[in-house]
């Protein structure tokens, strides 16, 4: 089929189209995307969920006045069992969560479930003034507060039952303290 032929299809589809009443558009051939405009769609998606914690805007005093800058606690987890708490800090909250996330990946641990996705055994850790306490509840669902449940949906656990023993309300330290409780796990 050649140049000519396919070009009086077009015409004949297109008096067919005009003829019933809808308006049609055409398309010029030689018409290029700017490839210099970033996408939506073209940005990898990421293999990790991620939840936000905490976010604070922390004060310097310096002989000019005050610096502000900001800090981010943030959780992710791919929900199969791989979780990681991060804490950023930058002058700009966007850049202060890219930190958060990198100190997350770094930070990453690999949870041991059981064939129920639930934890093998009672577990109990201490960070800093944190103490969290982690029991296997199987059928019960995620029974779970404060900053801890996000590390456990993350983690992709799904019976748990946990206690914090502390008075602590540090967000932060809670959810480093189950981290470091699901390290424990034998």
């Amino acid at each position: 089929m050649n140049t000519t032929e396919t070009e009086k299809k077009e015409v004949v589809t297109t008096k067919a189209v005009e003829s019933s009443g809808v308006k049609t558009f055409s398309r010029n051939k030689n018409f290029k995307k700017n490839s210099r405009r970033p996408r939506g769609n073209d940005k990898p998606r990421s293999e990790f969920d991620q939840k936000i914690i905490n976010i604070r805007r922390v004060t310097r005093v310096v002989k000019g006045g005050r610096r502000f800058s900001f800090s981010v606690a943030m959780v992710i987890g791919d929900r199969k069992g791989r979780v990681g708490v991060g804490l950023g800090k930058a002058t700009d909250t966007a850049l202060a969560i890219e930190k958060a996330i990198r100190d997350a990946r770094k930070n990453m641990i690999t949870v041991k479930t059981d064939k129920n996705f639930s934890i093998p055994h009672e577990v109990k850790a201490k960070y800093s003034a944190s103490i969290v306490e982690l029991r296997p509840a199987p059928g019960r669902g995620i029974v779970v507060g404060s900053s801890v449940r996000d590390v456990v949906e993350l983690a992709g656990i799904k019976d748990i039952s946990s206690k914090l023993l502390s008075r602590s309300k540090n967000k932060t330290n809670n959810a480093k303290a189950a981290v470091k409780a699901f390290a424990s796990i034998r």
